[in-house]
């Protein structure tokens, strides 16, 4: 199959309009000849004018093989096309047939220059016609008619002119538009490949972490206490919470996060979990009027709670837990505070990590413009996610126009 380029095709455009140039020029001047003035000198003048418009065509096939110049030839090469027309309008016999060159160069001169050229363009050729009519006594109809048929046919050509611009800026505009439509979707996958990495990460660490703490325990059962049926029981535990975090895994990749169940539900069944897997007591206390969350919101604060709460099995093993949600006018704020009884100095701190940690918890919290605080408090150690409702609000609406989107791309 053969494909044209745009080069191409502009060649092949100004070929087809040479040859109907050609043509015209050729008919014209047949027309013109055919019947010549009665007059030697009006002959004469006819032939001049023939010939004058004759160069100026070569001139214009020269000037268009040499777009260097073509700016600065073209306008002078049309001056001299509708001054020769218009001096041949004005001769006596069929002589009014060459007017057409006039009428051709006040058009081509609003098509292919700007407004101040093509005035100057038409302006030679109708000041030709008044003063050559004037010299020859050409009557009113002449003197009259063929101005205004020449200033038409500028303005046709200016008309011309500004749909071609309008065109192009349109297909520029288009172009603009198909360019920022590619680089947003590469935005957006970016964003999507992101995020799933970002909460597969935060479900392998914090299974992989309660997990480690189970085997750590079954292990000092064994070598310590020689206690096989504990070690047993630890190890199906371990068993248990591997399948759970693979089931969070693939809930992760496929789930999309469109369909989390409110932070209140969550977080007791976080609660409920962890109070099993380390048996100790975690208290949960709501306050404030629940409100409607985005996904990304609720597994920010569900993935901080989880993080909170494995820190505090980690490094302070067996010491209550409090987790409180609260509901304000601007924010909801998540709280998790645990006893240190002695084992503050050995808890993570943000940014002292060694790869993960809350520090993970405050980057995602960033993005969806919360806090993330975390210190000892009195005998507690507490940590402390914030985010503004406006900003909640906000994903969840572009989350539930997604939806709608995806729903009505579905029906459709």
């Amino acid at each position: 199959m053969t494909v044209t380029s745009q080069g191409d095709t502009d060649r092949m455009m100004i070929r087809v309009y040479w040859l109907l140039r050609v043509t015209a020029f050729t008919v014209i001047g047949i027309l013109a000849l055919i019947s010549p003035p009665h007059s030697a000198a009006g002959r004469a003048v006819q032939i001049a004018c023939f010939s004058a418009v004759g160069l100026a065509l070569l001139a214009w096939i020269a000037a268009d093989e040499w777009p260097r110049y073509r700016a600065r030839v073209l306008p002078v090469v049309l001056a001299v096309m509708a001054i020769g027309g218009g001096v041949a309008a004005v001769t006596s016999g069929s002589g009014q047939t060459l007017v057409a060159f006039a009428c051709i160069a006040a058009f081509w001169a609003g098509s292919e220059t700007d407004l101040r050229r093509a005035a100057a363009v038409a302006a030679t050729g109708i000041v030709s016609i008044w003063v050559a009519g004037g010299i020859a006594g050409s009557n009113f109809g002449t003197m009259g008619g063929d101005p205004l048929l020449i200033a038409v046919c500028a303005m046709f050509g200016l008309q011309r002119r500004s749909y071609r611009v309008q065109a192009e800026q349109s297909a520029a505009l288009l172009a603009q538009h198909q360019r920022l439509q590619s680089e947003q979707r590469r935005a957006d996958v970016l964003d999507e490949r992101t995020r799933i990495a970002r909460e597969i990460h935060d479900v392998l660490a914090h299974s992989l972490g309660a997990l480690g703490i189970q085997i750590q325990a079954a292990k000092a059962m064994l070598t310590d206490h020689g206690d096989v049926d504990r070690a047993v029981e630890a190890l199906t535990t371990a068993q248990r919470m591997a399948a759970d975090g693979l089931t969070e895994t693939r809930r992760a990749v496929h789930a999309l996060r469109v369909d989390t169940l409110p932070l209140g539900e969550e977080l007791a069944a976080v609660v409920d979990t962890h109070q099993q897997r380390y048996h100790v007591p975690v208290a949960l206390e709501t306050s404030g009027v629940a409100r409607a969350l985005p996904p990304d919101a609720t597994l920010a604060l569900l993935r901080t709670a989880q993080e909170a709460m494995v820190n505090a099995a980690k490094h302070a093993p067996g010491q209550r837990i409090a987790v409180r949600l609260d509901y304000g006018e601007n924010d909801v704020r998540l709280s998790v505070v645990n006893g240190l009884d002695g084992a503050g100095s050995s808890i993570r701190r943000p940014g002292n990590t060694g790869g993960y940690g809350l520090t993970g918890m405050g980057e995602r919290l960033r993005l969806l413009n919360g806090t993330l605080r975390a210190g000892p408090k009195e005998n507690d150690w507490t940590v402390t996610a914030e985010l503004p409702l406006a900003a909640a609000q906000n994903g969840l609406a572009a989350a539930d126009d997604g939806i709608a989107a995806a729903e009505d791309g579905t029906a459709r």
